[in-house]
């Protein structure tokens, strides 16, 4: 179970990482991440209310606050990353490695807390 709680706070770590990288280029370099929106086909007045989102599920995801609301948080970043993987290959600008490694390790962060999760009970 060692092993499970190790995989499970070093790839929830780096997906936080991942997450907080992202808001905060949202905030501190708007113009270049609106112009990256735009490019991706994407609306640019999305930008804050993501960024504010990301933040907002890494609280959730690491705290205990509500099971449900870890959940939400777990399928809300796992649609970021899916659309930004796809919203990347379709203009094929090579850039959707990230958006793929996040994937993985936001899969392996909610695979190894639903682990943990039934150790627990």
């Amino acid at each position: 179970m060692k092993k499970v709680k190790i995989a499970y706070l070093i790839s929830t770590g780096l997906i936080s990482a991942l997450m907080l990288m992202s808001a905060g280029m949202y905030f501190l370099n708007n113009q270049m991440v609106s112009e990256t929106f735009e490019g991706l086909g994407y609306p640019s007045y999305i930008i804050y209310p993501l960024g504010i989102a990301k933040i907002l599920g890494i609280i959730a995801i690491w705290s205990n606050i509500s099971q449900s609301l870890k959940e939400w948080a777990y399928a809300g970043f796992f649609f970021d990353l899916l659309l930004a993987f796809f919203a990347h290959i379709m203009i094929g600008d090579g850039e959707s490695t990230p958006a793929m490694l996040g994937t993985v390790l936001l899969l392996i962060s909610y695979y190894s807390w639903t682990k943990l999760r039934t150790v627990q009970s």
